[in-house]
């Protein structure tokens, strides 16, 4: 819920815009030697030198990306960082800076966004980067967070999705729909607490995926290990709107086709156990659940011994010949043709 449980409550209008940009952004730090000026100026001032710079924005909106009867102010703060840096990451770059945009309607006292914005200093600091600056407004339609992000990468590091080449064979981090069942159960609670609201829920069996929705972590440490193994992916894409959508821009993108096989699709037991309790089904869920922010890449085949036998990665399928097509390869060898049924904000959910 948004109300705070102090009884402290500051309304936005008696700071004012800059009032409030200052009190909110009083403590960050600036810890990247790239940054020359972050917050204070009509702009920031970035000093990359000889690295190519990568810039993404994502845009979250209340009642479309979030729901916050169940998620925590400082939950969505960090959770609006973790989306951008990881399509930094899918780029095989380093994070450096963000700037934070919202705007927030008159039902949020100061203490609410004081919550909010913890959770952006909270994300800062753990993946080192510097907030440089945004904006604030006002909203009559509840509460939407902005964010850019900004990262470096060398000419000859950078990965783009248009890489892939026939026989390259698709390698996925992590393990895939934990955040979609996460987000399934928070919803039954959900509906469970507007039927009884003394009804406490008990979320202790599902502690991993209900994280992984709440409090999803960008894979900052991939690149680093892509670095240190020497293996540099021919293409790749952070896991946002399901598996099957992300291969298919692969495909596109690059012109081949690929084989997905749905045995080696990696899930997590917790999963497994909730897709059987809502009769659901594991692989249906991976292909097209979203939100899992892992990445997703291709790796030539004389890479492989690097990255065999690493927890970190699983080797999924391979990359075909366009004319093949894309297809899952199921338990009983069947082909089935990928299609993208992920999440898409500009439908009807």
């Amino acid at each position: 819920m948004i109300e705070d449980k102090n009884e402290q409550r500051t309304s936005l209008g008696d700071l004012g815009e800059f009032g409030l940009i200052d009190h909110l952004t009083k403590h960050f730090e600036i810890t990247q030697k790239s940054t020359v000026k972050g917050i204070g100026d009509d702009a920031a001032v970035l000093d990359f030198k000889s690295k190519q710079v990568v810039v993404t924005t994502d845009l979250l909106v209340e009642h479309v990306h979030f729901d916050l009867s169940y998620m925590p102010l400082k939950h969505l703060g960090y959770k609006a960082i973790m989306v951008n840096l990881s399509d930094v990451y899918a780029m095989n770059a380093t994070a450096t800076q963000v700037t934070i945009s919202i705007a927030v309607s008159n039902r949020f006292p100061l203490e609410a966004v004081e919550e909010l914005y913890t959770g952006f200093e909270a994300a800062a600091k753990i993946y080192d980067v510097d907030i440089v600056g945004g904006d604030t407004t006002s909203s009559t339609t509840g509460l939407i967070i902005s964010v850019t992000a900004i990262g470096e990468v060398s000419k000859n590091d950078v990965v783009y999705r248009s890489g892939a080449k026939p026989n390259d064979l698709l390698v996925v981090t992590g393990d895939l729909g934990a955040a979609y069942m996460g987000f399934q159960v928070l919803q039954r609670e959900k509906e469970v607490f507007k039927v009884n609201p003394n009804n406490q829920p008990d979320l202790d069996m599902y502690t991993y995926i209900v994280e992984r929705q709440l409090k999803p972590e960008a894979r900052k440490d991939i690149v680093k290990l892509l670095k240190d193994l020497k293996v540099k992916p021919t293409s790749m894409i952070d896991i946002s709107d399901g598996l099957s959508s992300e291969i298919i821009h692969l495909c596109k993108q690059s012109d081949v086709g690929a084989e997905l096989y749905e045995n080696k699709i990696p899930l997590d037991p917790q999963v497994i156990s909730t897709c059987e309790e809502f009769n659901m089904d594991s692989t249906t869920i991976a292909l097209n659940g979203g939100e899992d922010y892992e990445l997703l890449m291709t790796i030539s085949q004389e890479d492989f011994p690097k990255i065999k036998g690493n927890p970190n990665f699983t080797v999924i399928g391979y990359m075909t010949e366009k004319e093949r097509g894309m297809h899952l390869v199921t338990r009983g060898e069947t082909l089935v043709p990928l299609i993208a049924k992920g999440w898409n904000a500009l439908k009807d959910q």
